[in-house]
Order: C-alpha cells, then structure tokens, then sequence
C-alpha cells in the first residue's frame, strides 16, 4: 500500500530516488560550571571552535562552481558573518568570565537571548533569520562537543548519487555539500518557506520539503520514494503505474525550466500585448548580479534593514548614501524602490534585549512608528535616501503604514530635509516618488485615502494575510491557516489595485504572492501589472504572462471573488490555470 506524507511545499519539481536519512544528534549542552584558573583556557577553546568552523564554511564556499548565481554563495557568506559578528565571537566570552561557565553553556544562553529577540520580530522574513543564527551556533557546539561530523568532500566522487536527503533540518552550508554529493532532493521535519534552506533550495531547482514531523520514522534507508514539491507530497511504496505517473510529470518539469532561460531577454507581454513589470526583492549589495542575469526591470523592495543587523552601533548618513548609491549605480538606469528601516522594538537589533519586551510585538513599535518616534534614526536615513535619488531613478517606501496622518508627518519631514539640503546646495530629486506598503488591513480598507497622497501602493501580502487572517505563519500549529486564497485577502487585494487605478497611481505586489506562479493569472485578472518578487521567480512569472490573454482572466477572476473558501477560490484558481496547459 503506497505510503503518503504531506508536508510544506518549499521548491517545486519532481524526484525520484533513493532516500537517505542524515542521522545528525542536536547537541545536548548542560550547565556545567568551571573553575577560575581554566577561564582563559576556556575562552581559547571557544576561539578555537570558531575558527573550526569559520574554515569549514570557507572550504565550502570554495567548492561552489563559478557559474552558480550569486545568491547561492552568499548565504554562506551570511553565515560567515555571523560567526564573525560580536553576538557569537565576544558576547558569549563574556558570559563565559561573568558566570564562570562552560563554552557550551555561554553559547547556548547568548542563543536563546539572540532568538527570542527573532521571534519578537513581526517581518516574516527577518524573523526566519533565527533559523541561521540556531545553524551557526549548532555548528560551532557540534565542534566543541566532539559531534562535528562534517560531510566528506571527496573530489570527482558522489556518495549521494540520486539520493533523497531526509532530515530533522539541513543548513545552507549543508544543502552545498549535499548537492556536490549528489543529492536531487531533500524533506526536512522543521523548516519553512522563508528560511534561507527554502530559498536555496528554490535557487538550486532541488524539489523541497519541510515541515513533515518525524519524516525519519516513516521512510527507510535506501527504499525509493517520490518528492512532489508541488504538492507538498513525500511517496513510499508506489505502484508501477504511480511511479510511471511521476516520472512523466518530472520529465515534463524538466523541459519545462530548460525552456525559461530563453526568456532572459524577452518583455514580459500578454497574449493581448498588456505589458506587465518585473522587477525584484533585494537586501544585499552581493544580490546585484543575480538581478542582472534574470534581467529584471528595476528593484521593486530593497530590504534596507541589513545596514542595521549584525552591529552595536546605527549607520550614519554617509554609511547608507554609499551603499544605496552603490546599488543604484549597479542597477543602471533601472529604478530602486528603498523601503525605509523595517525593524521592531523600541532599539536596533543588537540593543534589542536590553529594551522591555512588548505584550505583543507584532502589533508594537516597529517600521514606520519607530522611525517617527525616532527622528534621530529615521532623518540620516531619509537624509541618505535623498541624496542617492540624485544618482539614479529612486522611490522611497514606507512600511506598515496605517493611518494617513503617518504619510502627513513623512511627507512634512522629508519638506523640511529637501529645504535642508538645497541650503546646503547638495543634489537631490525633488519629485522622488514616495509611495507606501499596505500591508495592514486598516490601511487596505483605506487604500482610496491612501492613494490620494502617494505616488504609488505596494501590497506587503506576507503581513497583509497574517494580519487579515490573525495568524503566524512561521507557527507550525497555526500555519495551516495561511491562505492567500482567503476570500478576505482576494478582496482586499482587489480593492487596493481599485484604489490605485481610480487615483492613477501605479499599484505593486512585493510579498511572496507576488512570485507564486500558482496565483500569477489571478493577479493579472484583478488588474496587477507591477510584480515584484525573488530573482529566481521572475522568469517562470514572466512566461505565465507571455501566455496568458489578460481580457479572458479579467472576468474568470471575477468569479474568484465571489467563493465564499478559501478552498472554492482556490478550485477556480485551479481551472483558470489549467486552461493554459
């Protein structure tokens, strides 16, 4: 009898292999305590491990082929960062002198400190970031702790060829060793959407899975089984005619992706010659060349927050004008839309546990509250952004917005900023767009009010559903209940393009909605026409577009609007797409 297991669909395509469970113990650390003649010896041992592992990622790095897309090196970079980064290599050296304990024990306090202030945050992409901080710290424990079973790098020879990886949860570092070994797939019991295994799987191609509780329990060493990453599904046990179903559809799925690339340099335009814009969601500088390969029409989110992580103090003006002029200047003539800081609680990351935490941080100080209750880190910010309007096309965005006195004392501030800078006679575009996100269901509803004072909108849906639908989507017994589907959600969505077209201002779609070719037809229907999305969405989206009449999903997805389940919109999503095939 076949054997199936659901899970979260990370990464679409099909494998068929053998599996392969990675046995890997999470490292036990208990609180032991040490005597003060062995404090330095301590502190050396702690070093010592560091070092360990800041090679072992250096020698991993080492074996990424030159032609692979930039992104994928840089979230190992990402971890040598935050190996480097004063939180791992200097707080817990001061754990250790202060409490008198073991490496192990300061490392694990200084990680549950450094995650709880992940999980207060509300940005659903800023707060997977916990899941690398855990990757990091397990590393360097595995080291300290006598586990540290690196896999093997042997030159010119696959141990893993055709296999399937299952997993309790596998790191970026993990995912390019295991790939090199020869590894098609992976299923992983933790692990969502948006953590950085999830993205570099999605970068690689690897069909992906998470979120199956105890996968290990239900599939055997060696026995084949079938990943569908589109579905979600993990198969045992198949039949002939499962496993012929399967492979035809992963044969067809090949084709599929090696037909993309043709479009590199093609318009994204409709059957009916509507033009739709591509553009991409950035936060590193390193991010630039995977723009330009997929040859995007500007940066629809530039993540601005990462000037901010990783640091005891705040970036001044001229630290954000040279890195923001710098991704202008790599962007050539395209525009860049800067969304302004991001972050919650009442300091900057690294100052984070030394504020009081809030009852409920998700609804608290963050984004643009902060930043107005905070003039001294929001004006060199604004300041910043101005003056690299000067160097190329700029747009400036302002996040969790949800009342229009919020636009009134941005616009009021940036009037007096631009006075500031013609006295001192420094350049800067004086029509420099400034537009907002919508992400909150206040500022959905009021969307008409809104669109009155910008220049354009852009719907956050990642916030926008998890506020609409009261749920975490990065809570594994609540995310079930994620639905962009949700006949709430569609209708919002709707009635912020409503908004932006009666006012004349262009709407975009940042979240990951955006770049989810399931609802890519949907959106084109409701009157989307500015996507933006991760890289390496971009040309399947653009190749649903060029296949796509417009003037025919108009009133399909009409009909959409008016299920009354989420699971109804989504069988008429369903029956929109299958027309095409």
């Amino acid at each position: 009898m076949t054997l199936a297991k659901k899970g979260i669909a990370v990464s679409r395509g099909i494998a068929i292999g053998r599996a392969h469970k990675l046995e890997r113990g999470q490292p036990e650390v208990a609180e032991t305590c040490i005597p003060r003649d062995r404090l330095d010896d301590e502190i050396d041992r702690l070093r010592r491990a560091i070092d360990v592992a800041n090679t072992q990622l250096q020698q991993i790095r080492k074996k990424i082929p030159g032609s692979t897309p930039t992104d994928i090196s840089g979230f190992i970079d990402t971890h040598l960062l935050m190996l480097n980064d004063s939180a791992l290599s200097e707080a817990p050296i001061q754990i250790i002198r202060s409490q008198l304990c073991s490496a192990e024990w300061a490392l694990k306090l200084q990680l549950d400190m450094l995650v709880s202030v992940f999980d207060e945050m509300d940005d659903a992409y800023l707060k997977t970031r916990r899941d690398d901080v855990i990757h990091v710290v397990n590393r360097i424990l595995r080291i300290l702790t006598n586990m540290d079973e690196e896999l093997p790098l042997h030159e010119g020879v696959q141990l893993l060829q055709n296999k399937i990886i299952i997993a309790d949860d596998l790191t970026p570092a993990d995912i390019v060793l295991l790939q090199h070994q020869g590894m098609i797939a992976f299923v992983t019991e933790s692990g969502g959407p948006l953590s950085h295994t999830a993205i570099l799987a999605r970068s690689l191609k690897l069909p992906a899975i998470v979120g199956i509780h105890h996968a290990k329990r239900y599939f055997q060493n060696d026995e084949e089984i079938i990943i569908d990453g589109d579905q979600g599904i993990v198969l045992a046990k198949t039949s002939d005619v499962i496993k012929e179903y399967y492979s035809e559809k992963q044969r067809a799925f090949r084709l599929y992706y090696s037909s993309l690339n043709k479009l590199k340099n093609k318009p994204a335009l409709s059957m009916d010659n509507i033009a739709v814009h591509l553009h991409a969601n950035a936060e590193l500088p390193e991010d630039m060349q995977a723009l330009h390969d997929t040859k995007v029409d500007g940066i629809g989110l530039f993540r601005s927050e990462y000037l901010f992580m990783n640091r005891d103090d705040l970036p001044d003006e001229e630290e954000q004008f040279n890195a923001y002029q710098d991704i202008v200047s790599a962007m050539k003539g395209k525009p860049v839309t800067i969304r302004t800081l991001d972050l919650g609680a009442d300091k900057p990351l690294q100052n984070l546990q030394q504020a009081e935490c809030p009852t409920n941080p998700a609804l608290g100080l963050r984004a643009i509250r902060l930043c107005l209750k905070d003039p001294g880190l929001f004006i060199p910010q604004l300041r910043a952004i101005l003056r690299a309007s000067a160097t190329g096309p700029v747009r400036m965005m302002i996040p969790m917005l949800s009342n229009t006195q919020e636009i009134f004392q941005v616009i009021n501030i940036l009037d007096n900023i631009k006075a500031e800078l013609s006295s001192q006679n420094i350049e800067f575009d004086q029509n420099m767009p400034v537009g907002g996100m919508i992400e909150v269901p206040a500022a959905a509803i009021s969307s008409h009010l809104f669109a009155r004072h910008l220049d354009f909108l852009s719907i956050g849906t990642n916030d926008l559903i998890q506020y609409t639908l009261a749920i975490d989507r990065i809570d594994e017994d609540v995310n079930y209940l994620y639905k962009p589907s949700h006949p709430s959600v569609l209708i919002l969505i709707k009635q912020i393009i409503e908004a932006g077209k009666n006012a004349g201002i262009p709407v975009a779609m940042c979240g990951e909605m955006a770049g989810d070719p399931d609802y890519t037809r949907l959106l084109l229907g409701l009157g989307l026409r500015e996507f933006s999305m991760q890289p390496n969405a971009i040309l399947e989206v653009k190749n649903i577009i060029n296949h796509s009449l417009i003037k025919k999903l108009v009133p399909a997805s009409h009909e959409v609007l008016q299920c009354e389940h989420a699971e109804d919109a989504l069988k008429h999503i369903q029956v929109i797409n299958a027309q095409y095939h």
